[in-house]
């Protein structure tokens, strides 16, 4: 349960905007983790939970992370959905089976943020996604060692999902977090690069059907 003076933090029109982004992500990611063929209501029902307590709580937490980090210095920060950027998600999910995960973003209000606080907002989201692999490891081996395949799938598809979130907004493009977070401190930058992609490359040849089958 979210404590009450966070919540208050949360202005309505945001709390929108994160639940439809979340919904939408979710859709995204149970499209193209079972394609548009197999139309089972409740595969369907099954993979889309899974989507959001891994797909949903990593975009949430990584969000909430830039927005608590930049109101922490000062400044007041709201997420802001793309409407046009969540349809996309879905339609590339359902036609090439690979999530472009660009809900919106973060925006920061302030005039005279430094390039410290920049690069430290920042680096909050994907510092967040790697912290996230603790609790989604510890589920994977429960998962395995209580003979549950539901549980550790959740678990290794939360690695997944939060490596990948981490490493693509790692990159020093655009908008992106790596290129805000490699000026203000280069070996931080690399350092959380390595990480990042080190476990997302474990993770995606990661088999989970060995311990089970």
């Amino acid at each position: 349960m979210i404590p009450m003076h966070i919540w208050e933090q949360i202005p309505q029109r945001e709390r929108r905007d994160l639940l439809i982004a979340w919904l939408a992500l979710s859709a995204a990611f149970t499209v193209a983790m079972i394609g548009t063929s197999r139309l089972i209501p409740t595969l369907i029902l099954e993979m889309f939970l899974i989507s959001m307590i891994t797909a949903g709580v990593a975009f949430i937490v990584h969000e909430m992370a830039h927005k608590f980090t930049a109101m922490r210095y000062g400044y007041w920060a709201e997420f802001q959905m793309n409407p046009t950027m969540l349809v996309v998600a879905v339609a590339v999910a359902a036609l090439a089976k690979v999530v472009f995960a660009a809900p919106g973003a973060t925006m920061i209000y302030g005039s005279q943020i430094s390039e410290g606080e920049n690069g430290k907002i920042s680096l909050a989201g994907p510092l967040s996604n790697l912290l996230l692999l603790i609790p989604f490891f510890l589920l994977l081996i429960a998962g395995i060692n209580i003979g549950i395949f539901e549980v550790a799938l959740v678990g290794i598809m939360g690695i997944r999902i939060n490596a990948m979130i981490a490493a693509f907004n790692l990159l020093p493009l655009g908008p992106l977090d790596g290129a805000k977070i490699l000026p203000w401190n280069t070996p931080v930058y690399i350092a959380m690069v390595l990480i990042a992609f080190a476990i997302l490359f474990s993770a995606l040849n990661y088999n989970l059907a060995g311990p089970f089958f």
